[in-house]
Formats: C-alpha cells, sequence, structure tokens
C-alpha cells in the first residue's frame, strides 16, 4: 500500500490570543462595583441592575 503524504495546511490568520495574558482575572474593587451601581440606576436600567447585584451576590 502507498501511504501519500498531504501537504501540512497553515491557518490563514493569527490566532486572536497569541501572545496576551490568559487566565483568572482580577476581581473588582468595592468602589468599582458602586460606581457600576450608580450608572445603572442613573439610567434606569433596573433589569441590568438586579443581574448584577445577583451576580455579585453569588460571587460570579
Amino acid at each position: 500500500m502507498l501511504k501519500t503524504q498531504l501537504p501540512a495546511v497553515k491557518p490563514k490568520r493569527r490566532p486572536w490570543n497569541k501572545g496576551r495574558l490568559i487566565g483568572q482575572k482580577r476581581p473588582l474593587l468595592p468602589k468599582q462595583v458602586w460606581a457600576i451601581r450608580a450608572r445603572l440606576e442613573l439610567a434606569g436600567n433596573l433589569r441590568d441592575l438586579a443581574l448584577f447585584n445577583l451576580a455579585i451576590g453569588s460571587k460570579l
């Protein structure tokens, strides 16, 4: 049986995360959390505010 080798396939574009730091992100500071809450409340975006509070409360 003859085995034929296929040419190597090279990716056409560079991966988006090549050379970047990966892993866990730093947690939000309490000051940042309150700033996000204030902006959502001032914008009247109650749904997003409730979801944000739920995520922070459940430590997501």
